[in-house]
């Protein structure tokens, strides 16, 4: 690649919008390009997405690099690397970043490789050094907090959710749209199908409040407390790789190293033990609340709140004491 010329953050798209997190990745651009005296690209993908390209302009983007192809419609590693990286190599952008999302790990560790380019993952902070980037990333459960400095020409970044705030939008804000012609080719991958979440759900990556559930609960049925505690908070649902494993919830309720990153402002584990990989995927929260009936399990000791009990029989507690407090009669499990 030529001398770089640009930050661009990688706006994936879901179902033909952009994702949540891309507003948190124009906010981090938009502060490096501002330091750096540099123009922020965002890099919008997807099947048919061009009806958005304003709307990352209005958001700070000084350019919108518009791929668009009906085999981008849905996700596919194979080919959203194939095209971000023809892009990259042909605008000579030197520092990308993307969301720390399952797509966006994927999709940034084959770019590293297609554009030989240095990946810092699950970053929770960026800064500009002379003409590259160092990042901050929290590890071991984030009782450490490492620092990264790239001696690569090509910067790749993963994002952590939540760390940065959504950009404030600027109606009208000046900016160029600049369609990319992407030729997909053969491919070894064919998109099947797409599971959608369930309407009520709310989106895990995005959550400022999130339930989860584990082992402790006994079986797959104890999930319904578990959703209906979350809907009771407006919270999302997760759960640990254990009961991911055993069949019990998708798993793209999974948190942890092998699930979901998240940081939302409320966490409450229930009959969750601790395991450092799932840690590792939630420490970071604000307040975490946890119900267990080990009170010596990794998770009670990390807890902000730790409440000894079987959370089958705390639970709807719990839940009829919110509902009476909200004054609703709403029908759900009762409280024994």
């Amino acid at each position: 690649m030529a001398e770089g010329k640009g930050i661009a953050i990688v706006a994936l798209t879901q179902r033909g919008a952009p994702q949540a997190m891309v507003y948190e990745l124009l906010t981090a651009g938009r502060a490096l390009a501002e330091k750096a005296k540099e123009p922020l690209y965002a890099v919008l993908i997807g099947g048919k997405v061009a009806s958005y390209a304003q709307d990352l302009i209005d958001h700070g983007a000084d350019k919108v690099s518009l791929v668009e192809n009906p085999a981008l419609e849905n996700f596919t590693d194979e080919l959203y690397a194939k095209a971000v990286a023809e892009l990259a190599e042909k605008e000579n952008f030197d520092k990308l970043l993307l969301p720390a999302t399952v797509a966006g790990r994927s999709l940034a560790a084959r770019l590293s490789v297609r554009l030989r380019a240095g990946l810092a993952a699950e970053v929770c902070e960026i800064s500009i050094n002379g003409t590259g980037l160092k990042a901050k990333r929290s590890q071991y459960s984030g009782n450490i907090i490492s620092e990264v400095e790239f001696k690569s020409p090509v910067q790749i970044l993963t994002v952590q959710a939540m760390v940065f705030p959504r950009a404030e939008k600027q109606a009208g804000r000046a900016g160029q749209t600049v369609p990319f012609a992407f030729n997909p080719g053969p491919s070894g991958i064919e998109f099947m199908s797409f599971q959608p979440e369930e309407a009520n759900e709310v989106d895990l990556g995005a959550a400022e409040r999130i339930v989860s559930g584990g082992r402790g609960l006994g079986n797959a049925e104890g999930f319904k407390i578990i959703r209906d505690l979350a809907h009771s908070i407006g919270a999302a649902v997760g759960a640990s790789r254990a009961v991911v494993d055993s069949g019990w919830i998708a798993y793209r309720h999974q948190v942890g190293l092998t699930g979901r990153a998240v940081h939302p402002k409320l966490y409450i584990a229930c009959g969750i033990s601790g395991q450092i990989q799932h840690l590792a995927g939630m420490s970071s929260s604000g307040t975490i609340v946890a119900i267990n009936t080990d009170p010596d399990c990794p998770m009670m000791q990390l807890a902000s709140v730790s409440v000894a009990g079987d959370v089958n029989e705390l639970i709807p507690l719990i839940i009829a004491e919110i509902r009476k407090r909200k004054g609703s009669a709403a029908p759900g499990r009762a409280a024994r």
